[in-house]
């Protein structure tokens, strides 16, 4: 008689996207990482719609190593954050592990969020020790975390890093959300009763080029703002307040000059100033409105988060134990 396949306790959850050059590299170093934890492992790597052969390797491997491999593919691409959401739903361990597919989080360091999760932590978050990106990309990190933590109050040191760990009860909480659009450590963290974050190594691509432009960062770092604080509605509803009544002491000053000094034509371009600066501010409220909209809009729409086309895995009667 078959009885339920055992879960592993650990789940590592990789996205993939375009990486064929690195593919290799990363089988060779993950495997031997996990292997010698010790620990009964799953890998569920998730391909975003890449346009290489990525597909290809991944099936290569998972033919390879089927006892601890699975493969979700999905038919387009979704982005990074619904990939790893897709493997959260796909994962059974008991602790979850995301991890980038470019060698920048190196594998070996698996064993550092393992331990920290053992003393009874349900989220660990990492902090890179010595960032391996460009001086901009490092600059607008910091600067959009300082402004992220202010305005979400989310205390994430180092948000722009995948290396992280999740335990069950978290991840059965975001698998709940039906959100469009979210950051999953963001969203862990609202969840998380007792977080942690510890400092590990990171290390230059191994290969290809980054899929952040600037654009994709400025608009992650949106979805992050509009995601999970009504805060900039709230700043932008008090500084209207406060135009209105600037304005308001404006038109009064200047209909008093006007009756008792007589038509003037000085100040004529700092009025100008006040206007282009005014007009500035509204229309960046205009489209702060237009996010948290579109946000709405994407969401009652009730379209899929993503497509799975398909997953390569053991079934499941060859996973069971037998007596």
């Amino acid at each position: 008689m078959n009885r339920e396949p055992t879960r592993p306790e650990l789940s590592i959850v990789i996205p993939v996207y375009n990486e064929e050059a690195g593919l290799p590299r990363l089988f060779a170093r993950l495997y031997r990482a996990l292997d010698q934890l010790g620990a009964s492992y799953e890998i569920v790597f998730v391909n975003d719609g890449s346009r290489d052969q990525s597909a290809s390797i991944l099936a290569a491997q998972f033919r390879r190593r089927p006892d601890v491999t699975r493969v979700v593919l999905f038919n387009g691409n979704y982005g990074q954050h619904m990939a790893i959401l897709a493997g959260f739903e796909a994962a059974r361990g008991e602790i979850m592990i995301t991890l980038d597919a470019d060698l920048q989080n190196p594998p070996e360091e698996i064993g550092k969020l393992v331990e920290k999760m053992r003393e009874g932590y349900d989220y660990v978050g990492s902090i890179r020790r010595k960032r391996q990106d460009a001086a901009w990309r490092t600059w607008a990190s910091k600067a959009m975390n300082r402004l992220r933590e202010r305005i979400t109050n989310i205390k994430i040191t180092d948000q722009g890093n995948m290396l992280r760990a999740y335990r069950r009860n978290v991840v059965d909480l975001m698998n709940q959300c039906a959100e469009v659009n979210t950051f999953v450590p963001a969203l862990a963290y609202r969840y998380a009763r007792k977080p942690a974050e510890i400092v590990v190594e990171h290390e230059e691509r191994a290969a290809g080029v980054s899929k952040y432009s600037l654009y994709s960062l400025i608009r992650l770092n949106f979805d992050l703002v509009t995601g999970f604080s009504l805060a900039p509605l709230q700043f932008f509803s008090m500084l209207g307040m406060v135009m209105s009544f600037g304005s308001a002491v404006l038109v009064l000053v200047l209909l008093g000059r006007r009756l008792f000094l007589g038509a003037e034509a000085e100040g004529v371009f700092t009025l100008f100033a006040l206007s282009f600066f005014f007009m500035g501010m509204i229309l960046f409220g205009i489209g702060l409105l237009g996010e948290y909209v579109g946000r709405i809009f994407e969401q009652v729409r009730a379209r899929p988060r993503y497509v799975v086309q398909t997953v390569l895995q053991q079934p499941l009667e060859s996973m069971a134990e037998r007596p």
